[in-house]
């Protein structure tokens, strides 16, 4: 996943970096910034978000505290923006910097999953409950599936999601084990199974 610092922790009380680095958005530069996708790319991802949450560009310009002229330089898809552009607009739109960054592949793999998974859909809408608090990873997760023979039957869609809650479950409560004094013991535990496993054949 991709973190970026937050611009107030290092702010320099002399220098106004928004300013700065919004002006900066607005020119196109001779380098990328950041490595990854390509302008068009980038714009492409906040245009679907928009969609998805339902927002205006004056709605995105007021979450993200940035002005007219750097997002609508963000939707044209012909300047790289800035890191600091970057962290606003995840931050406003309360969705992790992956997703701005995310390549046209990965969409088109997503969208695939999607279109052969039909079922998930639907059992998503009839048992809201089963997936209360799911991550966008966690549905792609589930979309990804496929069981014997191509799509996942609807018994099947409800299995994988139990087991894919039963994962973050674990996940979870490992976590707070390694907090506790009991962390040496589940460190050796898991070190023992993980050696296990690491001898069996291949399926």
């Amino acid at each position: 996943m991709t973190i970026f610092a937050d611009p107030a922790a290092d702010r320099s009380p002399e220098l106004d970096c928004d300013s700065a680095a919004e002006r900066l958005d607005a020119v196109e530069l001779d380098f990328d910034p950041l490595p990854g996708p390509r302008p068009a790319e980038i714009a492409a991802n906040l245009r679907r978000l928009m969609a998805r949450l339902g927002l205006r560009l004056c709605d995105v310009i007021e979450r993200s505290d940035l002005d007219d002229r750097t997002v609508k330089s963000v939707l044209s898809g012909k300047v790289r923006p800035h890191s600091r552009t970057l962290y606003k607009l995840a931050r406003g739109l309360d969705v992790p910097a992956d997703e701005l960054l995310e390549s046209s592949a990965n969409t088109a793999a997503r969208l695939f999953d999607r279109q052969t998974n039909p079922l998930v859909d639907e059992v998503v809408c009839a048992e809201p409950a089963l997936f209360a608090g799911w991550t966008p990873a966690e549905f792609d997760e589930l979309y990804s599936r496929f069981g014997t023979g191509g799509a996942l039957i609807e018994e099947g869609v409800r299995a994988a999601a139990e087991q894919i809650n039963q994962n973050r479950d674990i996940h979870r409560q490992v976590a707070v084990i390694l907090e506790t004094d009991q962390r040496d013991l589940l460190t050796g535990v898991v070190k023992v199974l993980f050696q296990k496993i690491s001898l069996l054949p291949p399926r």
